[in-house]
């Protein structure tokens, strides 16, 4: 697989909850955004991310690949039933939709994801459960 096919095969199989994903990510992958490295580090973060939006899906937006680098922007759609993550601790749960946009940045070598940036928009994410005040 090219990096891109790679990267695609891996965003399609965590929004079908297939535990497969994660054969497509070195074991020491370098984690460049919060949290904690390794490829049991991402799926311990994806884990947490799960429960706090209930089961979110992604819409991937645009893809642009040069070389062993494949950039993804995407929304992710869930519906916050749970604070467990850090960026929500202390937050009561809303029930409310919610839709958080992400750039990812994945670098792969030999088949396999082994480096990940990410930029996200945490202050739209708050802003829709209450955590920060709405921009009027």
């Amino acid at each position: 697989m090219t990096p891109e096919e790679t990267v695609l095969a891996f965003h399609r199989a965590l929004d079908l909850r297939d535990g497969s994903a994660f054969g497509l990510v070195a074991e020491d992958l370098v984690q460049h955004a919060a949290g904690p490295q390794g490829r049991e580090g991402l799926r311990d973060t994806l884990a947490m991310l799960d429960h706090a939006l209930d089961s979110p899906t992604a819409t991937i937006h645009r893809v642009v690949a040069q070389d062993d680098l494949v950039v993804v922007h995407l929304t992710l759609h869930g519906r916050h039933v749970a604070s467990t993550m850090p960026l929500l601790a202390g937050l009561t749960p809303t029930g409310n939709d919610v839709a958080w946009d992400f750039i990812h940045i994945w670098r792969v070598a030999d088949g396999a994801i082994v480096e990940h940036w990410a930029c996200r928009d945490d202050v739209g994410l708050l802003a829709q459960v209450g955590g920060w005040p709405s921009s009027r």
